[in-house]
């Protein structure tokens, strides 16, 4: 194998982390890669380390011991958080977003992978110390959410649905009231999707009353799973009292304005 010099050799590393958020690598796993001595990997890691924190890339973290290595872990400034959230707010504010009935269309945003990677990276700083074993999301447009907070934090990501499937196998079912329509919805679980004990972490696009992630609770703890944590992308103000106690908003919909095209939503914790 030709000779791999220091700038090509650290551009690869690079992009391997970065392309594996959450995954820890060994240094040896590098050192035989790129057939190069721990020390020059470790001065290639202490390099990118360094680059990474002073342009806000994210973080490496290291582990040490026999099993220990580095691992990029994705990470944005509060800065970068604001102005993520406020370009969304900015967005969904659109007059041309309001449908009647009073909704605003958001299908578009959730589905651009492009805006939901660093939201779901925001998710993962946010509930990194809640040490989750999955992410949990029901179908369909929470889904692509909850994939970039799981592809962040490296974990398997659970979709929860409205009916079983014969291909899933043996499923847990329960019936749930919609907190705004008051309607009573089916929400299943294939059996094997969560381990008894696993701790769940639950991501999904919109609250209103938070009928339907409670009902995600109560189906997690029907499996026998823990749930430690709700982070939604839009909240709304009312009603106040939501149906689950404890969740995280990252933008707030505070009214929308039918008649006069007008959408006041804005970033969580802002006045």
């Amino acid at each position: 194998m030709e000779k791999i010099r220091r700038q090509e050799r650290r551009i690869a590393i690079t992009k391997i982390l970065v392309d594996h958020p959450s995954q820890l690598f060994s240094l040896s796993f590098f050192s035989g890669l790129f057939i190069a001595a721990k020390s020059t990997v470790c001065e290639d890691v202490e390099a990118i380390r360094i680059a990474m924190e002073q342009f806000g890339l994210g973080k490496l973290e290291t582990v040490s011991g026999a099993a220990g290595g580095i691992k990029y872990i994705p990470f944005q400034s509060e800065k970068r958080v604001e102005e993520i959230l406020l370009d969304l707010s900015t967005k969904l504010s659109a007059p041309d977003r309001i449908i009647p009935g009073g909704y605003i269309f958001m299908s578009d945003l959730v589905f651009n992978a492009h805006l939901m990677s660093p939201v779901g990276e925001i998710f993962m700083n946010r509930f990194i110390a809640a040490a989750p074993d999955y992410v949990m999301t029901v179908e369909t447009k929470g889904i692509p959410l909850a994939y970039s907070t799981a592809r962040a934090f490296n974990l398997p990501l659970i979709t929860v649905r409205s009916g079983s499937r014969v291909t899933e196998g043996p499923t847990v079912s329960i019936n749930y009231v919609t907190g705004s329509s008051r309607r009573i919805q089916t929400m299943s679980l294939p059996r094997r999707a969560i381990p008894v004990g696993a701790r769940v972490l639950i991501i999904d696009d919109f609250m209103k009353a938070g009928g339907t992630a409670r009902g995600m609770v109560d189906l997690a703890e029907e499996v026998g799973a823990t749930v430690v944590g709700i982070g939604v992308l839009v909240a709304t103000a009312e009603p106040a009292q939501k149906l689950v106690k404890d969740y995280l908003p990252l933008l707030i919909l505070q009214a929308v304005d039918e008649h006069n095209k007008i959408t006041e939503i804005r970033p969580a914790g802002r006045n």
